[in-house]
């Protein structure tokens, strides 16, 4: 019987090639270039914000990141791209910290975070920024040079509570702030060993926006006037404690109470019917604080963002005396804006 072997010398040499090319697509990485990369960011809607309520607002949006390898023409096995996502200042000027909303020359103070720490260390920055304020970093490999690979990273807004005391509305309406960041986003990128800083770059864009809504509140006091005898002036004052958004104007009536007729006030004794007269002002012995009609006025304020103090001054004349008891009025309070 004859026996006959496969030569080995084919298949070793075959292995040996093989190996030999794995290792030069690793020692190539170094050289490798991919071909772009860019970001996109959605917008970042605050929503609604009352700038009397007192309290942080806060929203998120997505910075998405994709670097393209064009399909066959990259021989790396994990080619590399090195990624720097920098935003400057925005369109209200200042450093950054913090960046503004605007409509027209007003402003509201806001920042954008690169976690939701909200800390002035995670201010979403660049590599120019004058505080410090660092970009979004980081890198991108791909597989067999094949195609392109993307990262997400959530972005997070945030309007201080303190920035919004002041903030005002226009024409008595809701008004919209927002700051386009056209022209204030890019995108560096370098490859291999190369950094973010030293290669190329794109721009991207996106809008941050709120909406200051026109509000107001209000919270009332009781005119409590002294256990005495009505043959001299009886007189007290409180105040309504008045918050409506800055540049708001608004303003507030007092209905006639128990006998219906503001100019002509009257306190009820529930358990003789018997009445005392009495009278309501905005300011000592000044006119009837009513509804506007027969006589009486009504107060107009405009708002500043912070509690203002609106005084109601009341005085029981004198007058005959009714029989000893509780005398009391309810008067509803109306806050217009």
């Amino acid at each position: 019987m004859t026996i006959f072997r496969r030569p080995l010398a084919p298949c070793l040499c075959r292995l040996i090639l093989m190996t030999l090319t794995l290792m030069l697509w690793l020692l190539a990485a170094t050289a490798a270039r991919a071909d772009n990369c860019v970001a996109a960011m959605t917008d970042v809607d605050l929503g609604v914000v009352s700038p009397i309520v007192g309290s942080d607002v806060t929203a998120s949006g997505t910075l998405t990141v994709t670097c393209y390898w064009t399909i066959g023409t990259n021989q790396l096995l994990l080619p590399a791209a090195n990624v720097c996502v920098n935003l400057g200042v925005g369109p209200g000027g200042g450093t950054g910290a913090p960046r503004y909303l605007l409509n027209g020359s007003n402003r509201l103070a806001f920042n954008l975070y690169t976690d939701s720490s909200y800390t002035a260390a995670k201010i979403w920055g660049s590599t120019a920024s004058t505080i410090g304020a660092k970009p979004v970093t980081t890198t991108l490999t791909g597989l067999l040079g094949l195609g392109g690979v993307t990262q997400s990273f959530t972005v997070y807004g945030k309007i201080a509570a303190a920035s919004l005391v002041g903030v005002p509305t226009v024409g008595n309406a809701d008004t919209v702030y927002g700051a386009s960041f056209a022209g204030h986003g890019t995108i560096q990128y370098g490859f291999g060993s190369v950094p973010c800083s030293a290669g190329a770059s794109a721009a991207f864009s996106f809008q941050a926006r709120a909406t200051a809504v026109n509000n107001c509140l209000i919270s009332t006091s009781n005119l409590a006037f002294a256990s005495g005898s009505p043959i001299t002036d009886q007189r007290i004052s409180a105040p309504l404690s008045v918050a409506c958004t800055a540049n708001s104007t608004y303003q507030i009536v007092l209905n006639g109470g128990v006998s219906n007729n503001p100019a002509a006030r009257t306190m009820k004794n529930s358990v003789t019917g018997e009445t005392l007269t009495y009278r309501i002002s905005a300011t000592p012995d000044g006119p009837a604080w009513g509804d506007g009609l027969v006589g009486t006025m009504v107060y107009s304020g405009i708002g500043t963002g912070s509690v203002q103090a609106v005084m109601m001054h009341g005085i029981v004349p004198r007058q005959r005396a009714p029989t000893p008891g509780d005398y009391r009025d309810t008067v509803t309070v109306l806050l217009m804006f």
